[in-house]
């Protein structure tokens, strides 16, 4: 098993171990820290999304020449 996927398996037990945890009663992480982690992660994620789905970089406005040379774009 490789890293990542190792990283995403340990994720995923705590995300169980703390929705269990959460559903018998105990509140293992305030709701202000969920919230505040989501914000950031949902502004990381669409950063990302369009850098890559648009020809912002030098590599993406090549390929986009390239697309429009072939009729493509």
């Amino acid at each position: 098993m490789d890293k990542a996927s190792l990283s995403r398996f340990i994720v995923l037990v705590v995300a169980v171990i703390n929705a269990v945890l959460n559903l018998i009663g105990y509140q293992t992480i305030p709701v202000e820290f969920v919230n505040d982690l989501v914000a950031v992660a949902s502004g990381a994620w669409f950063i990302w999304a369009a850098w890559k789905n648009n020809y912002i970089s030098k590599k993406g406005q090549k390929q986009k020449r390239q697309l429009e040379q072939a009729g493509l774009k």
